[in-house]
């Protein structure tokens, strides 16, 4: 067994993790800033507990982000990174004797939350290759197949990029009903996707097995901040209160994320920006004769024309790292700024020549 972890290698072009190249400024790091001062006056004492006044700034992001009513304080919980939301969940609804359902290709950290909770871990395909797309019946005929008691989706999926269909959240949601099986829908790149494509928070109030979860790693440009957060049924919510470790949001975590919340359209101005780069290195790639999955996401998954290996490699050589990741032969690469994104294109004609 080994640890999960990304190359960290430190090179001008960093296009393998799906950060946001885009940090805050220098007066919004300020305020961050001032923002640990004074939870550092308070450093001596265990941290808010149930941190509501942040769960009430969540569900007020998300009512403007999506459209749907703000989610109570009790419909909405947080923890240190969507990953860590996700290992509370497989905590209080996975253990030995339960199953939880993949699709691949799927996150790779999906089958490790599974394991580290001794619940079992099993997968159907996704559609074929370029569209990777899952249907409504697709869903149910694995959900009658497998019988889980925790199904995980993703929409955008990672790392393909694809969105879902609301009705295959609905199939898969409704599947699970009669055996109580719990839905988790991952949204970790969720304010990227294309204008029009609906997000599954609109489903919470019909399905009450509904988890929708999110991070502001991504759009809010806080990947080292560490913040992720879910919204469902406060009946889960509680549930999930019950297994996560006491005081597990630090105070400062709690006034890092307050105030990126605070200062949102801040840190969300670039995301149209990484929409256009995407779509115009996408056109591009497949203008140079590549196959790309189409994304909802700010990465793109495209077929070298070489050895994987050999083209991830020839352009780590001229400074641009992407990421070898799903199955063989695909690669995935990051949206970066837009002169990140030049450098690989101009990269990946030298080591994947025509």
């Amino acid at each position: 067994m080994e640890p999960y972890g990304a190359p960290q290698i430190h090179v001008p072009h960093l296009l393998n993790v799906n950060e946001n190249p885009f940090g805050p400024s220098e007066a919004l790091a300020q305020a961050m800033g001032e923002a640990v001062r004074t939870a550092a006056l308070d450093l001596h004492r265990y941290p808010d507990r149930e941190f509501e006044a942040l769960r009430a700034d969540l569900g007020d992001y998300l009512a403007e982000e999506s459209g749907i009513p703000a989610p109570r304080p009790e419909s909405v919980w947080a923890a240190n990174g969507s990953n860590e939301v996700m290992h509370q969940l497989m905590l209080a609804f996975g253990g030995p004797g339960r199953t939880a359902l993949g699709f691949t290709p799927h996150y790779s950290m999906y089958p490790e939350y599974a394991r580290d909770t001794f619940t079992s871990w099993v997968t159907a395909e996704r559609g074929p290759a370029p569209d990777f797309a899952l249907t409504a019946a697709q869903v149910s005929d694995a959900i009658a197949r497998h019988d889980p008691h925790i199904v995980v989706l993703a929409s955008p999926n990672n790392p393909t990029g694809t969105a879902l269909d609301l009705e295959v959240v609905r199939a898969a949601a409704a599947a699970l009903a009669p055996c109580a099986g719990l839905l988790v829908v991952d949204e970790a790149y969720a304010e990227f996707r294309r204008a029009g494509v609906p997000s599954p928070l609109e489903l919470l109030p019909e399905f009450p097995n509904l988890v929708v979860t999110r991070t502001m790693s991504k759009a809010f440009a806080l990947a080292g901040g560490r913040i992720g957060y879910m919204v469902a049924d406060p009946g889960i919510v509680d549930l999930v209160r019950i297994v996560r470790l006491p005081y597990h949001l630090s105070a400062v975590t709690q006034a890092v994320a307050r105030t990126a919340l605070a200062h949102r359209a801040e840190l969300l101005a670039q995301v149209e920006l990484l929409r256009t780069e995407r779509d115009a290195l996408a056109a591009h790639l497949r203008a140079e004769g590549y196959t790309v999955a189409p994304s909802d996401a700010n990465f793109l998954f495209f077929l070298p024309r070489g050895d994987r290996r050999a083209v991830w490699q020839g352009l780590l050589d001229r400074g641009v790292l992407i990421r070898e990741v799903g199955p063989a032969p695909w690669l995935r690469v990051s949206i970066g700024a837009p002169e990140d994104n030049t450098a690989f294109r101009t990269a990946l004609t030298e080591v994947d020549p025509a």
